[in-house]
């Protein structure tokens, strides 16, 4: 019995130790096991593992495929005409002893801090070489993917593979927003008027062959009546020709009426005429009554 409040405190302390010697990986972590700072086991697979209590000690660090936002950035392309980025990596832990020298024990945090300044100077010199039409284009994609390429050579330095960076967003700053809009304005209003004038030159095009060709018509229509008017007077003289030819007492008579028809039109007109004037020759003859 004396023997008890001894074995008490050892089983504590066997117990203290036990505990202290076993961690668990988990399958979304990896983990380091530190002696004095000094990597001594890297444990990638999930599971139980063991250690040296109190003298060793374990640092877990992301399985996962991790994502950084990079800060808005502002590059100049090769036209001068400054656009500001703003984009996101996917990346995740590859090599944990080159990771662990690489960011120490700033863990995740030093590591995104690594990461931005290697994407800002990826985007910097990639953007840098080509114009902000480019950018802007489809070729965008093949812009993403030489950052991209860039980033792994730089990354694997740190123990990181980068899976994939993706350009969010890319607008123009704030402060040429307004010079911008107003470039554009001038130029859609410089084209509209462009096409305004196209416009009216072919509509006077247009109009000046409408009013030729209503000239043509006119002139070949009046052309075409006068040859009818011709034929057709032609056509009455040759058979008042050959009416009269055959009686030219009636010939004379039908004269005579005719110019008594257009000279007493019952106007109150006034004529002064010898009575023995030949206009008078079927007024005082007998003919017409036959």
């Amino acid at each position: 019995m004396r023997k008890i409040p001894f074995i008490i405190p050892a089983i504590v302390v066997v117990l203290v130790l036990a505990l202290s010697s076993v961690f668990i990986v988990d399958e979304r972590n990896k983990a380091l096991v530190l002696q004095f700072g000094r990597v001594v086991a890297i444990k990638e697979d999930p599971g139980l593992s063991f250690k040296l209590p109190f003298i060793q000690n374990v640092v877990y660090y992301e399985d996962r495929i991790l994502s950084s936002v990079i800060d808005p950035l502002e590059v100049t392309p090769l036209d001068d005409r400054r656009l500001v980025v703003d984009a996101f990596t996917r990346y995740r832990i590859s090599d944990l002893n080159q990771f662990r020298e690489a960011v120490g024990t700033g863990g995740e945090i030093a590591a995104e801090g690594r990461l931005d300044g290697i994407f800002r100077n990826e985007l910097r010199e990639v953007l840098g070489s080509v114009s902000s039409n480019d950018i802007l284009s489809s070729d965008r994609a093949m812009l993403m993917e030489r950052i991209l390429n860039g980033a792994i050579v730089k990354g694997r330095a740190i123990g990181i593979e980068v899976i994939d960076v993706r350009l969010k967003r890319t607008d123009l700053p704030r402060a040429n927003l307004d010079a911008t809009f107003a470039r554009m304005r001038a130029e859609r209003e410089r084209e509209a008027a462009d096409e305004i004038a196209r416009g009216n030159e072919a509509a006077q095009r247009v109009r000046a062959l409408a009013d030729r060709t209503e000239v043509e018509i006119v002139s070949d229509a009046r052309r075409d009546a006068e040859i009818i008017r011709g034929e057709a007077d032609a056509e009455r003289n040759a058979i008042f020709a050959t009416a009269f030819g055959e009686d030219p007492e009636f010939f004379e008579f039908y004269r005579s009426l005719t110019a008594y028809t257009n000279a007493l039109q019952g106007k109150n007109s006034t004529m002064v005429i010898s009575p023995d004037s030949e206009f008078f020759d079927y007024l005082k003859s007998d003919i017409g009554l036959k």
